[in-house]
């Protein structure tokens, strides 16, 4: 790992108290040139996160608030949206047709405007935040556009220390705001194409294709993961190694992301309907044996 890459976990630790794993997991995410979506209660420092990212990265931040009257033409029709990190704040507040404007977006790393095509810059990340649908006003992600989220991870609360830590510290918007970067564009795009070198052995491909067909086979899914999500997996998984210190793939690696990859693609039926995606995630590591 590059010396600035450890530079940006550390300071990212400093703020975000007792949540080293989402740090890595977003850093991952990141790294494999992937979109974040981060879904939990209000409160418990989501947009912090994204902040923290971008202002330890030196990456351009915009933040997009969503809400129940936000229109496409909201989110494409002003400048705000070219930046290299766009924060979709409380994105299932908005709207299936104003979160649609997205999709290009995440997809094709451009957006299309009265007919001309501009192409956003380089690298780009969407990190979108969602309350819980249970909570009034607030509308499910389609399926499609769930899909284009490389990774959904959760905050959760803060164990005690940490809390003790925020309560007795200085506001986090104080510090966020004299934060240095730890990292410049071109070597996290540099970091994005070590990324693609790691090392992936047929032996781990095997693990990864059981995986993928288990959920397709197994009755307890509604649908299977699609080649898009076994294509996340791996990325994701390269850069969990990366952020290891290794130049190659282990099945562990895959089991560290696998939650966070597969989590909001899997639904399951009939009586094990109630169940999350964390848990499914977790039942599925358990049920391929590695190869």
């Amino acid at each position: 790992m590059s010396q600035s890459l450890k530079n940006v976990i550390r300071q990212a630790e400093q703020i975000i108290l007792g949540k080293p794993q989402q740090i890595r997991l977003a850093l991952a995410c990141l790294l494999a040139r992937g979109h974040l979506l981060i879904e939990d209660m209000p409160g418990v420092g989501k947009t912090t996160l994204a902040q923290v990212l971008a202002r330890t990265l030196d990456l351009q931040f915009r933040r997009i608030q969503f809400t129940s009257d936000l229109l496409p033409a909201d989110i494409l029709g002003v400048s705000v949206y070219f930046a290299q990190m766009i924060l979709a704040d409380e994105v299932n507040r908005a709207t299936p047709k104003a979160q649609s404007a997205l999709l290009e977006a995440m997809e094709e790393q451009q957006v299309t405007i009265e007919g001309t095509t501009r192409a956003l810059p380089a690298p780009f990340f969407v990190i979108a935040t969602q309350n819980p649908l249970h909570q009034i006003g607030t509308f499910p992600l389609p399926e499609s556009q769930l899909d284009r989220f490389l990774m959904r991870i959760q905050m959760g609360y803060p164990d005690a220390q940490a809390e003790r830590g925020l309560l007795s510290g200085m506001d986090r918007r104080e510090i966020i705001a004299h934060l240095k970067p730890q990292m410049e564009s071109a070597e996290l795009l540099a970091l994005q194409q070590r990324v693609r070198q790691v090392f992936v052995s047929p032996a781990l491909l095997d693990y990864l294709q059981a995986i993928l067909r288990h959920t397709r086979e197994a009755a307890r899914y509604t649908h299977g993961l699609s080649p898009r999500a076994g294509l996340a997996l791996l990325s994701a998984a390269r850069a969990w190694a990366l952020l290891d210190e290794r130049d190659a793939v282990i099945p562990e690696d895959v089991q560290a992301v696998l939650p966070g990859v597969v989590s909001h693609r899997l639904q399951a039926v009939g009586e094990h309907q109630k169940q999350n995606g964390d848990t499914l995630a977790r039942e599925l590591i358990e049920a391929v044996a590695i190869p």
